[in-house]
């Protein structure tokens, strides 16, 4: 559960798939497995938190 609180960086592997907003606050939703991309409105790396709304937090 620590994990859905934790800031994710561009180029990371995903453990818990979901929703994810980005620093830009670009939402993206990723996958168990898949790595976390650059920021959809900048191109540049960025880092991910969890989507509230997506947790049930």
């Amino acid at each position: 559960m620590a994990e859905r609180n934790r800031e994710f960086r561009t180029g990371e592997r995903v453990n818990d798939a979901g929703k994810y907003v980005s620093t830009a606050g670009e939402q993206n939703e990723y996958r168990e497995g898949d790595t976390f991309a650059a920021c959809p409105a900048t191109g540049r790396d960025t880092i991910w938190t969890r989507d509230n709304d997506d947790c049930g937090c």
